[in-house]
């Protein structure tokens, strides 16, 4: 075990590169986790844990967004009904799924994510914006409650979901990433709250992580900005790559 000051040093680098992966695609839980159990944590503290990052770094994104004006409010909060009824429900589940299938369910995602980017459809819809209305909100809304679900049971790879289901409608990604960091922190609460609930969170390691998370968030949204949605897709591309890889490795 190591020191304590040791853990901790760790963990502020681990957030701050996690933060920024988080912000501008997804998939930095699939760092943190990994190094809260390596220093300790059972899997369900560590769970529980992560999400004390998650929520700080989101609140500094959603602060960044914010003042940068492009922080679509109203989808943000139409999307954040159905996914906190989600979180709560996947915070709950105790479903014993086995390691290394749900490492390869994680990844068949994320490649079907990179597919999606790599088409670009929200190219076409963002030329002919239409308003999510009827079937397509319906759609919407329930994409976001399965969201929610997939966020409260395992934060790791949310983002992708998000991601996917912004550009299917019909937005670019520096709104998507706008929208996914407000709606990430509005379940996010709710899963946190089922898991302090059991005493699953060690809230030294997680402010921690969630102060290195915060650095690398408040950097994240001003690359978002700055880059646009070419470089995001880019940048989303590669790291889909990454942790797809990383992923099928493990679990084999």
């Amino acid at each position: 075990m190591l020191p304590l000051p040791a853990q901790l040093f760790i963990l502020f680098g681990v957030g701050a590169v996690s933060g920024f992966i988080n912000i501008l695609a997804g998939g930095g839980s699939l760092l943190a986790l990994p190094v809260l159990i390596f220093l300790g944590l059972p899997a369900a503290t560590a769970n529980g844990t992560n999400r004390i990052a998650i929520l700080i770094q989101n609140i500094v994104a959603v602060a960044g967004f914010h003042r940068l004006n492009v922080l679509p409010w109203r989808i943000s909060l139409l999307a954040s009904v159905p996914a906190i009824a989600g979180a709560i429900v996947g915070a709950y589940l105790a479903i014993d799924i086995p390691e290394a299938l749900f490492k390869q369910i994680l990844a068949g995602i994320m490649i079907a994510v990179l597919i999606l980017i790599s088409f670009d459809p929200s190219k076409r819809f963002r030329a002919n914006p239409k308003p999510l209305t009827g079937t397509r909100l319906v759609l919407f809304m329930i994409g976001y409650f399965g969201i929610g679900l997939f966020g409260g049971f395992i934060q790791a790879g949310v983002g992708f979901l998000i991601i996917s289901l912004m550009l299917l409608s019909g937005f670019d990604l520096v709104k998507t990433n706008a929208v996914k960091v407000l709606v990430t922190l509005i379940f996010t609460v709710a899963a946190l709250v089922v898991f302090v609930l059991h005493g699953e969170v060690n809230y030294l390691l997680g402010i921690c992580l969630g102060l290195g998370s915060a650095v690398g968030g408040w950097l994240g949204t001003r690359f978002a900005v700055k880059k646009g949605h070419d470089w995001i897709r880019a940048f989303v591309m590669v790291m889909v790559v990454i942790f797809a890889v990383k992923l099928l490795w493990d679990s084999f």
